[in-house]
Order: C-alpha cells, then structure tokens, then sequence
C-alpha cells in the first residue's frame, strides 16, 4: 500500500517541485529586472527621486522617445532576461557532480532568493526608494499653513490686459555658462540666453546670471509644469484609488486645483499650449485642458496643418527649428482676436539623451549636447528678433525658463565637478514691474506663478500664490524662510490637503 501511494505522489511531488523552481525563477526575474531598470535610469536620468520613477511607471507610453524604449530593452530587459536564465541553469540544472547532495535544491533556491533580495535592495537604494518611503511615511502641515489658494486671493489685472508668451526651454540651465559667468564649463554656450538675461531681469542665485533649484516634485517636465504654473510640485498620489483623479487617466489631471491657467481664464486670456511631441506624453494635454487652456498644439497638429509632412517623425516628434515657425504662425492668428492672450511653448531638442542635432546646428564642439544646447541659444535669441517685429510685441510679456535641470547624466558626469550646483535658467523681457532685488536670491519653480502675474503687470494681495512668492516683492520666498533642505522634505513628505484639495474634482468626495 505504501509502494503505491509513493508511486502516485511522484507526479505530484514533481509537479510541486516544478512549481516552486517556476516561482523562484519568476522572483529572480523581478529582481534581476529591477535591478538593471534601476540602474539603468540613474544612469539616462540622474537620481532626481522616486516619485519621477514612479510616475514614469505609471503613466502611458504615447509619445515616447523610441531610442528610449529600444535603449531600455537593451541595457534592462535583457540583461535581466539573461542573468534569470543564467542563474537559474546553474543553480538548478540536475548536474552529476551535485546529485549526491540530497538538499542541493533546497541551499540553491536559498541561494536564488538571497540573490533576489540583495538585488531588490539594491535597487531600492539606487533610485530612492527608501528616501521616498521615509518622507511619505510623515504628513507635512506646509500646505494648511503656508498655502495661498487663488481663489482666496486679490488678484487685479492692469486696466490693459497684457499679453504673455511664457517658452519653456527644455532642460535649460545655468550650467551651460563659463565659470567666469557663474556656470559650470570652460565656455559659454548659450551666449545669446545669457546676453538676455543680463540686459533683462534674470532672477539670480549670485550676483551674475543664474537661476532657480529644483525642489521636490518639479524634476521632471510634468511636474515642471505643475510647479511653474500653479506653486505646488506635482506629488505623485500614494493611494491606487487616486491614481485615476491624480495622473488625469479620467480626463482631468489635479481638477481641484486653480493655476496661473485658471486665473487668465477668469480674466478673459485666450490660451494655447503648443510642443513640439506628443502632448499627451506625461499628461500634459490634460493638465492644461483641465485647466481652461483652449487650444493645444503638438506633432498631430502640425502633420495637419502641414508644418510637417504626414507621418513625419524625428527624435520625440519634431524638431524646435519646426516648432519656432509654427509658433510663429499661430502666435500672428492669435493676435487678431479681440482680447489677450497667454501662449506657452515648450522646446524638445535638448532632452536628453544627447540631444537632437538639426540642420542649423553647427559643429564648434566635441560633444552632440554641446551642439544643440548652443543651437537652442541661437534659435530662441531669432525667435525673440521676430517677436520684437511684431505690433503685438509692445504689449506682451515675454518669459524665458527651463523646465527643470538637464536629467543628461553621462554628460554631466563627464564635463561637470559633482560639487557644482546647479540652477535653471530665467529671463523676463517687456515685464510691467519692477524687482526690489533680483540678485542673491533663493527659489525655485513655485515662484514663478505669482511673479509671472506680478510681470504681467497684476498686483497680488500678499504677494504668495501657491507656496510661491511673487519675486518682483519684497517677500522672502518659502526657501529663504525655511532653508534649501527643509524646505523640499517637507514637500516631499506626503499632504492629507494636497490629496483631499487637489487630486479629485470639486464636486466629488476625495476617497480615502
């Protein structure tokens, strides 16, 4: 009776014990797939947090960079797919030598799992994750005390409504100039941005020309967009339930919250976004259609309105020589219309990785990057000549800032000392105020909401919107209050108000 009983639970004991390899071959996978996509992202993006990463993990792949995808495979996938084969040959595999070793299998799926752990550990750390568990696991009372909601607020536009062309140059930092300026290169590559700022108002962080730090939240271009429109970093939600209202995947993108958009609409500003790729990569398209902006311009618009052929198709959709004509086009129809009007343009060919070299750009330096930041210099400094020409030019505020610090790491790793800091890019042109002091300060992206409104020529009660301050006052900024450090853990830590206010829409209970 018990012979036979062995011989039936033979198949079953199998087919446990191939169970349990399959499992243990899975988790190496996992491990060995998170370990690599780790290491890979530092090493394309810079350790800029972990909520980048996960919003990145989160959000659609429309409108990707397809080098991206297709260097991701090759340096991540793979390499995870092969060590998962590798190690699972090895330790697995029935070999002679092994088989009087009765609990062979038992010390190697010990071994596959340590091998597992150690792996997801090391990943963990590689991208912040543990820095990101740590801050979210604390709830910060920055918002109830320091935030200052626009609809609360006072806000009185000038008697003739100025117009406002706000141009987002992607990743554009100070970085770019001489030490000599206040950069970080034997040379100046942005001669032309750096000629603006200086004969402009260029908020700075020395005495020269400089800019702004990235804080918590506005690292990457969505949230670059979110802090420098609205005050607030873009937090990514921490609950599934939020994710739908939180990353706009219903058709809004934060409805709660009133930006430097919904303050022109309610002033009677016609508003146009217009990219260079696909706007609804990173859910930009949704952000600014949920907040009132009327049109939106991107790569699909331009095959139509034959600014490209159909179907073209060049690094993340169109070059910025591409985007600059068509501003030019749309900004003179625009101008026709019987009331003012608030565009804002983000460029594309100096993303990362290396950026994208076009038929105007030269080829004075060793590095493509170095290339194209200078070229991106020189376009911007053309468009500007062309806006100066134009009869709607005297009555418009024209404002020039990155979105967020170069994520180009290998670049900076090989031309730029780690110790260096370093600060986005600002200039403000035909601005209807005048600054009290515009050298030694210390801000960031929030900042820009409220000075922008004060550069159009509005007068804002206190001076604060969002947890920005007006720049053009004589208010300190959150940051020179608080401190660098303090200032971004406590954006970093997670907010019952930010969840509660601004993830769902205003008619609908927030989930908790």
């Amino acid at each position: 009776m018990t012979a036979k009983t062995d011989k039936h639970s033979r198949p079953g004991r199998k087919f446990l014990s191939f169970l349990g390899l399959t499992c243990i071959s899975l988790i190496s996978l996992l491990a060995f797939l998170c370990f690599f996509s780790a290491r890979w992202y530092v090493r394309v993006y810079g350790r800029i947090g972990f909520d980048s990463v996960l919003y990145t993990l989160t959000s659609s792949l429309s409108g990707t960079q397809q080098d991206l995808i297709e260097q991701y495979l090759i340096h991540a996938a793979l390499p995870a797919l092969g060590c998962t084969l590798a190690v699972s040959l090895l330790l697995f595999l029935p070999w002679k030598c092994l088989r009087k070793f009765q609990a062979r299998r038992t010390v190697a799926s010990c071994i596959s799992l340590l091998l597992s752990l150690a792996l997801l550990v090391h990943a963990a750390f590689n991208v912040q994750f543990v820095d990101y568990v740590i801050a979210i696991s604390s709830n910060s009372e920055i918002y109830q005390e320091q935030y200052r909601d626009p609809k609360d607020i006072q806000i009185t536009f000038p008697e003739e409504k100025r117009n406002l062309i706000y141009i987002m140059l992607e990743s554009m930092e100070t970085s770019y100039l001489s030490q000599e300026q206040g950069g970080a290169l034997e040379y100046n590559l942005i001669p032309e941005l750096y000629d603006l700022a200086q004969n402009n108002i260029n908020f700075s962080h020395n005495d020269g020309v400089g800019g702004f730090r990235e804080v918590s939240g506005t690292s990457w271009t969505i949230g670059a967009m979110v802090g420098h429109t609205a005050g607030v970093p873009l937090k990514v939600p921490e609950g599934i339930k939020d994710w739908q209202n939180g990353y706009g995947k219903d058709g809004h993108f934060l409805p709660g919250l009133s930006n430097l958009q919904t303050v022109l609409k309610e002033n009677g500003y016609y508003q146009a976004l217009m990219v260079g790729s696909n706007a609804d990569f990173g859910g930009r398209k949704t952000y600014y259609e949920t907040h009132n902006v009327d049109k939106v311009y991107d790569l699909y618009t331009a095959r139509k309105d034959a600014i490209v052929p159909p179907g073209y198709f060049v690094w993340w959709g169109m070059e910025d020589l591409h985007l600059y004509e068509y501003a030019k086009q749309e900004l003179t129809e625009i101008a026709k219309q019987d009331q003012p009007f608030a565009f804002t343009m983000l460029t594309v060919d100096t993303h990362h990785i290396g950026g994208y070299a076009c038929q105007y750009c030269g080829s004075d330096h060793a590095e493509n990057y170095e290339n194209v930041i200078s070229c991106a210099s020189r376009q911007l400094a053309s468009f500007l000549e062309w806006l100066q020409q134009q009869d709607f030019y005297e009555n418009t505020t024209v404002i020039i800032t990155g979105d967020h610090c170069s994520m180009d790491r290998g670049y900076f790793s090989r031309n730029v000392d780690e110790n260096y800091t370093r600060h986005v890019y600002n200039c403000f042109i035909n601005a209807a105020a005048t600054p009290h002091q515009t050298k030694q300060r210390q801000f960031s992206a929030l900042d820009m909401f409220p000075t922008t409104l004060a550069a159009m020529g509005c007068t804002i009660e206190g001076d604060r919107l969002g947890l920005g301050v007006n720049l053009f006052s004589m208010q300190p900024t959150l940051m020179e209050r608080m401190g660098y450090s303090v200032f971004c853990n406590e954006l970093a830590k997670s907010s019952d108000f930010y969840a509660e206010h601004f993830y769902a829409k205003e008619d609908i209970v927030p989930s908790t």
